[in-house]
């Protein structure tokens, strides 16, 4: 499978999944990580996971509450985790699946294009 460009994902739209397909191979899954800035996978190599530090607690929720959105309207909902009171967290995987999907993707390309106060 080839990685597809930043572009293309933030492109297109989460298609519903129930099952029944396969998760992305690690092999996979680390050539479409290239080029999203600062994901990565966790241990278990099914989910992908972003950190940031920002600016402060509000900062941390109103990026949620624009995470929330676009996860929303794209119907692929995120683990959204903050602690520090600006330590953020966002982790992607299909449950459905157990593993990951073109949808992580899709949702973390979209996630890098929306604005956030980080710690200067």
């Amino acid at each position: 499978m080839r990685a597809q460009a930043i572009e293309e994902l933030v492109g297109k739209r989460c298609r519903p999944c129930e099952g029944g397909v396969e998760p992305y191979t690690l092999e996979d899954s680390r050539r479409q990580l290239v080029d999203l800035n600062g994901w990565f996978l966790t241990e278990d190599g099914q989910r992908i996971r972003k950190e940031w530090q920002v600016k402060n607690f509000m900062s941390a929720m109103e990026f949620f509450n624009r995470v929330a959105e676009v996860a929303e309207d794209d119907g692929h909902h995120p683990d959204l985790h903050v602690s520090g009171y600006r330590n953020v967290a966002i982790e992607l995987w299909t449950h459905a699946i157990g593993g990951l999907s073109e949808n992580d993707f899709i949702l973390a390309a979209k996630i890098d294009q929306l604005p956030i106060e980080l710690v200067s």
